[in-house]
């Protein structure tokens, strides 16, 4: 039998072997190098990562080998010398002497590799698209690679990603890819025969800020005391804590609770206490005020006794956001996120009775919107051959589930983004940058005139491949239509975004003609990434012939009662887009109270008046949320929104 001494000896021998593996730094690199990857073309391509200290690395490319020495902290990088288009090639990084230790990255592609980033309708995925089904379907481009960087969060720039790996585009992963960034590639794949890999670094919601980095953010009044407030807060731990709400928060919000869906759509359900709305309508018109949580909508119809026994179709309008239908207790559909479009279903034969029938709608009311949208004529069943309405009274209870969290919303902070989800990317060697940004700034809209070009400056600067092109998507018509000319917060963010325009080398797409008043996430993705592509074949791909935007304001000129306008980029002409008379302008006299103009297309001119301005000072067009606007070129790409005046807008403090 071994005495003490023995055993605490061996105990400690075994406990140095186990801290000596520990310790034993193998070659590691970030997250944003993988299998499948597509490196960039034409540069001097950077490959870094870490290990032992001092380590003699070697790496290897193909054919082509780059070597260098770890610094003090294990840190290491290799540029490898410029590369045509192709692959497939392997990546072979190894420490001196010691090449079955090191790593073997496949399958790599060189092309162009595009950072794409922004809010939602960037994040927006091929899936949640218009022609979803058949996109995917035919979506099997293996040229085409995709890194989605994991959403994350953090007080400080982080030098990995949290996870993300480069994927294959086809009909398996293609789903769940930024539609604009999907219809991007296609294109520049297509038209120059080129890989193309699309770093996706993406989060819904988010305003520029999050995305810039603490540096740039303190350089400027307008965001500095915000970035010094991140001070207060306590990473990981507040992180941490939202994080669980805001899965608890979708837990309720995706997946009714207690039972709820068993209990509540049912015919024997007691509904005597709810209340009366009537429907559709949204929940700002319910005279509740301000309501986040899950709500529930019953109702109950009369169906003759022709429709007994037959497949019926039932058609719920436009709820807002995710819901959930029911019929005679029994789910017809769980949609998230506007799944199904069209938002209508099959009611199958054997729930169907004649006389009285209960339709249930759960409804997650989240971020103050919410319900139905009209018009009436939108909520029915039908048997194919006639219509009972469901429009009129329904009854609607609230808060039947638990509550939903408070989310603290920290990605929205200033920085924490940029240093969790773009600077772990950097140097990773690019050919530019797609945006499609702005919605979360439009209240400050002023501001984003100075804090749009700060990011793009400095995302330029630290990737240090000089003024990188930047593209990005001017905001779409979006919200209510209004009758009068009227000011916009909207419009004045879209203005900003037009200013920046006078940053070197940056394009910008103009959807002012495919948004939807009542989707903020307009489907036609496909044309947001066409427009993208357009500029990008122009810009940096050296197709100096095409026309890449619609008509730009370039001048005016006052003609008594009438005003001149030119404009740049006409192609062969002007016309209106659907053949009538031109729409969208306004114009105004020195007590700066516009009123809808006449406009007359002159050549690549139009000339715009109205009866009630006499001594005209200013013209505005497609200055709205949702304007009414039909303005093209030659190319049939819509004239971008424009005043001539510069007099003080609502978002400017």
């Amino acid at each position: 039998m071994l005495n003490t001494k023995t055993r605490i000896a061996g105990g400690l021998f075994i406990l140095f072997l186990f801290c000596q593996g520990l310790c034993y730094a193998r070659i590691t690199m970030p997250g944003v190098f993988g299998n499948d990857m597509v490196l960039q073309r034409g540069i001097k391509i950077p490959v870094w990562g870490n290990s032992d200290p001092g380590a003699h690395i070697i790496a290897e490319l193909g054919t082509v080998r780059a070597t260098t020495k770890a610094d003090t902290e294990g840190k290491w990088m290799v540029r490898f010398p410029k590369f045509k288009a192709g692959g497939p090639y392997t990546l072979k990084i190894y420490e001196k002497g010691k090449p079955a230790e090191g790593l073997e990255l496949k399958g790599i592609l060189i092309g162009d590799v595009w950072v794409a980033s922004g809010q939602s309708n960037m994040e927006w995925q091929v899936q949640q698209s218009a022609d979803a089904e058949n996109e995917i379907a035919n979506a099997n481009f293996s040229n085409i690679r995709f890194l989605p960087v994991a959403h994350d969060k953090k007080l400080i720039p982080q030098t990995d990603i949290s996870s993300g790996k480069w994927q294959v585009c086809d009909s398996a992963n293609v789903k769940e890819f930024s539609a604009v960034a999907y219809f991007f590639a296609r294109k520049i794949h297509r038209d120059h025969n080129v890989p193309v890999g699309i770093i996706q670094s993406t989060w819904g919601g988010t305003p520029v800020e999050s995305w810039t980095s603490r540096e740039m953010l303190l350089s400027s009044p307008i965001s500095r005391q915000a970035v010094l407030a991140n001070d207060t807060l306590r990473d990981p731990y507040d992180f941490v804590q939202d994080s669980l709400n805001v899965i608890r928060f979708w837990d309720i919000v995706l997946n009714p609770q207690d039972k709820a869906d068993k209990i509540v759509p049912s015919t024997e359900y007691d509904d005597s206490g709810w209340t009366e709305t009537e429907m559709p309508r949204l929940i700002k018109d319910f005279g509740i005020g301000p309501y986040e949580g899950v709500m529930w909508l019953r109702k109950k119809v009369l169906l003759p006794e022709r429709f007994e026994g037959k497949d019926l179709v039932v058609n719920v309008g436009h709820p807002e956001f995710n819901y959930s239908l029911y019929f005679n207790g029994e789910e017809i559909c769980k949609a998230v996120w506007n799944s199904n479009p069209t938002h209508r279903y099959t009611i199958p034969a054997h729930l169907v009775k004649k006389g009285e029938n209960v339709v249930s709608i759960r409804l997650a009311m989240i971020w103050n919107g919410g319900g139905i949208y009209p018009p009436a004529d939108s909520l029915y069943i039908t048997d194919g051959s006639s219509k009972i309405s469901l429009a009129g009274k329904w009854l609607y209870q609230k808060d039947i589930e638990p509550a939903l969290p408070r989310i603290m919303d920290y990605h929205y902070r200033p920085a924490v983004l940029f240093n969790a989800m773009i600077n772990p990317v950097i140097p990773y060697g690019i050919k530019g940058f797609i945006w499609y940004q702005g919605e979360a700034n439009a209240p400050e809209a002023y501001h984003y005139r100075k804090l749009f070009p700060m990011l793009i400056t400095d995302w330029r600067e630290r990737w240090g491949q000089g003024n990188l092109p930047f593209l990005y998507v001017q905001l779409a018509n979006f919200k209510k239509r209004k009758d009068t000319p009227s000011e916009s917060d909207w419009a004045e963010l879209r203005e900003a975004q037009t200013l920046t325009l006078s940053q070197p080398n940056t394009g910008m797409a103009c959807i002012i003609d495919i948004g939807e008043a009542d989707n903020i996430h307009p489907t036609n993705k496909q044309e947001v990434g066409r427009r993208l592509a357009l500029i990008a074949d122009k810009m940096v791909y050296g197709r100096n012939d095409r026309i890449a935007s619609g008509p730009v304001y370039k001048s005016a000129k006052t003609e008594g009662n009438r005003v001149r306008i030119s404009f740049t980029n006409t192609g062969s002409g002007l016309s209106a887009k659907d053949g009538r008379q031109v729409t969208g302008f306004a114009i105004a006299g020195n007590d700066r109270k516009f009123h809808w103009a006449k406009a007359v297309i002159e050549g690549n001119e139009v000339v715009v008046y109205s009866d009630k301005v006499v001594s005209p000072e200013a013209v505005r067009y497609a200055w709205a949320d949702n304007p009414e606007c039909n303005l093209v070129n030659s190319e049939g790409l819509p004239a971008v929104p424009f005043r001539t005046d510069d007099w003080k807008g609502i978002t400017r403090k």
